[in-house]
């Protein structure tokens, strides 16, 4: 997932069905299939195209066939042969476009700029003790079913933003929240009714959905890291309040590594510098992806870590509360065992260089309900839009 991310904007593309990127022609790694996505969303900007192959690791219980739509950009940037060229100034990774104004020299005026961005379809919601900020699409009078998105650490659902109005066009009513202590919600302060525990997580999320009054079973997609994974051990714990699953880019065997950002988290006192750093999420998605963020789209990911320090410390806390190898080994053993039974779609991608392709295909081997769905796509603009669309095409396709 990715981490996944779910954020650029449309990156124009042939008119052949499109899946995400594959990992740029310089890397060293291959697969005997082809490749597709990233767990974390971004935009490859006036680089060339890696030419290489695609594949979409994928569980279904039904046979579904579909391919991704593409959207259009006018004013598309020529092509660059020096590769990925961005506007952002924080990027570590791309060629730097002509100095930025000085206008993001100091915090308060770059807060003035950028403090109404990444709201789209979102409004806060009061659930129990705490403010939540939901993404919300379509009608609960939709046609078709609802669908909940939940996102990964350090990121917010803004990645989630395109595919849910295409969701909704299609007829689906779909919820994307900000987990607490991440994006817009409430930042709860540690030992004060909220300690950033996996139990706790649940219990609020459990909470949210009856306010949201989600009383039927629904879609569930899932990416990323820390609450990504509570997502899934949320799932296994509720498997009855699932129609189906689909997960994108997220650490499923014990054998899934784990970012050094985590880890440096959990170190004492070099952790509370990293949790104030204003760009950790920004360079989180970018480390792990062979994409680079527009300024326009860094902003969102950076607000909350500029407006107060308390979204670092909310990431801290549940950095340091996880066990990731008991949480991991009870999602590899839930999923493959066989106490789950509804129908799976795996979206992987060798381009995301936090989770190798290696973690999807041993989960697919232990899992009894999923299957591999080769196919050959072309590049398209955006990892959550393009995974989550073959979400729609593979796995809703049967209650349509």
């Amino acid at each position: 997932m990715s981490r996944c991310c779910p954020c650029a904007t449309s990156y124009p593309s042939s008119p052949s069905p499109s899946l995400l990127p594959s990992v740029p022609a310089a890397s060293k790694t291959t697969t005997s299939s082809s490749v597709a996505f990233s767990s974390v969303s971004g935009r490859l900007r006036r680089g060339t195209r890696p030419r290489s192959r695609y594949a979409i690791v994928a569980a279904s219980g039904k046979d579904g066939s579909g391919t991704a739509e593409e959207e259009k950009e006018e004013g598309n940037p020529g092509f660059n042969p020096f590769g990925f060229v961005t506007d952002n100034p924080s990027s570590r990774s791309a060629i730097q476009l002509p100095a930025v104004p000085a206008e993001d020299g100091n915090v308060g005026q770059m807060l003035y700029r950028i403090e109404d961005k990444g709201r789209e379809y979102g409004s806060y919601v009061r659930s129990g003790e705490f403010r939540w900020f939901v993404r919300e699409t379509g009608s609960p009078d939709a046609r078709r079913r609802t669908i909940v998105f939940l996102h990964g650490a350090p990121t917010q659902s803004f990645s989630y933003r395109v595919v849910m109005a295409q969701m909704a066009d299609a007829g689906y009513h779909c919820y994307a929240p900000d987990w607490l202590g991440f994006g817009f919600s409430e930042m709860p302060q540690p030992g004060y009714g909220f300690d950033f525990k996996e139990e706790e997580f649940h219990m609020v999320f459990d909470d949210l959905l009856g306010t949201l009054n989600i009383t039927e079973p629904f879609f569930l997609v899932v990416q990323g890291f820390l609450v990504g994974s509570y997502g899934l051990t949320w799932a296994l714990n509720n498997s009855s309040r699932v129609l189906k699953l689909a997960i994108l880019n997220s650490p499923l065997t014990v054998s899934s590594p784990v970012p050094g950002l985590f880890q440096q988290l959990k170190w004492p006192l070099f952790g509370e510098f990293t949790c104030q750093n204003a760009v950790v999420a920004e360079r989180f998605i970018e480390a792990g992806s062979a994409y680079v963020l527009k300024l326009e789209k860094a902003d969102v990911y950076r607000l909350p870590y500029l407006s107060s320090g308390a979204p670092g410390f909310a990431l801290l806390e549940a950095a340091r509360k996880i066990n990731f190898q008991d949480v991991l080994s009870r999602i590899s053993a839930g999923f493959s065992s066989n106490s789950w039974e509804k129908p799976i779609l795996l979206a992987w991608g060798i381009s995301d260089k936090y989770l190798p392709l290696s973690v999807a295909e041993e989960f697919k081997k232990a899992n009894p309900v999923s299957d591999i769905f080769p196919r050959n796509y072309r590049l398209q603009e955006n990892p959550s839009l393009t995974k989550l669309t073959l979400f729609a095409k593979y796995v809703i396709k049967s209650y349509s």
